[in-house]
């Protein structure tokens, strides 16, 4: 397999479980707070986790490479500035 290929498949399978995780903590923690743990909690965190993360999945696939170019222009400008001081 071509080290192309195998990035992008890296990249897929890393928005799938970065999108899972993430859906599932948050859906947890908001339907927690909305609704506290009264009957019928897990049916209701199961839902949100559902919607989701057929929501997050998609947009972490589009969304990772620009949050990667925005984080390397951040760290690239903060040592320009450290180096500055030196």
């Amino acid at each position: 397999m071509s080290s192309r290929k195998i990035t992008r498949v890296r990249r897929v399978v890393f928005s799938l479980y970065m999108s899972g995780i993430m859906s599932l903590m948050m859906s947890g923690i908001i339907t927690l707070i909305n609704t506290g743990l009264a009957e019928g909690f897990f049916n209701r965190w199961a839902a949100s986790f559902v919607v989701a993360w057929a929501v997050a999945f998609p947009l972490v696939i589009f969304i990772a490479p620009l949050a990667g170019k925005l984080a390397d222009g951040t760290v690239s400008h903060l040592l320009a500035r450290v180096e500055d001081h030196s």
